[in-house]
C-alpha cells in the first residue's frame, strides 16, 4: 500500500530523469494530474497523456531535456509530508531560488503553484518544490 502518492509521482519522476527516459508512467489520481499540468505549464515537462488501462489508469508524463541532453529539472523536493504537515498563509508562501523555481501549493480553490496562490490572496499546503 503506497502512502505517499505524491512522493511517489515525484520519485518516479527522478529516476526516469536520472535513467534519461523519454517518458515514464505513473497510476492516475486527480492531485497527480495537476501537479504534472502545472509542470508542462511552467515548462519543466514537454507533455503528458491519460492512459486508460484496466484496472488502473495511468498518466504516461513526456520529460524534457536541454540541448546537451541534461534534464531541465534538476530538483524535486517534498515539502509537506505525511507524517509533517506544512501550511501557510499567502504572505508565508516562499519562493524558492529566488523565483528561478516554483513551489506547488493545495489550496482551497485548487492546486496552484506558490507565486499565483501569493496574488490571488490564498495559502495551503505546500505539496513540493521544482527547479
Amino acid at each position: 500500500m503506497m502512502t505517499d502518492p505524491i512522493a511517489d509521482l515525484l520519485n518516479r519522476i527522478r529516476n526516469a530523469l536520472m535513467a534519461r527516459h523519454k517518458t515514464t508512467e505513473v497510476p492516475y489520481s486527480k492531485i497527480r494530474e495537476e501537479i504534472v499540468r502545472i509542470l508542462k505549464e511552467e515548462g519543466y515537462l514537454l507533455g503528458y497523456s491519460l492512459v486508460e488501462q484496466h484496472p488502473v489508469n495511468l498518466i504516461r508524463v513526456i520529460l524534457k531535456y536541454q540541448h546537451d541532453s541534461s534534464p531541465v529539472i534538476t530538483k524535486l523536493r517534498r515539502i509537506s509530508k505525511p507524517g509533517r504537515r506544512v501550511y501557510e498563509g499567502c504572505s508565508g508562501i516562499p519562493s524558492v531560488l529566488g523565483g528561478m523555481g516554483i513551489n506547488i501549493v493545495s489550496t482551497s480553490k485548487g492546486v496552484m503553484t506558490g507565486k499565483a496562490a501569493r496574488d490571488q490572496g490564498f495559502g495551503g499546503e505546500i505539496l513540493c518544490e521544482i527547479y
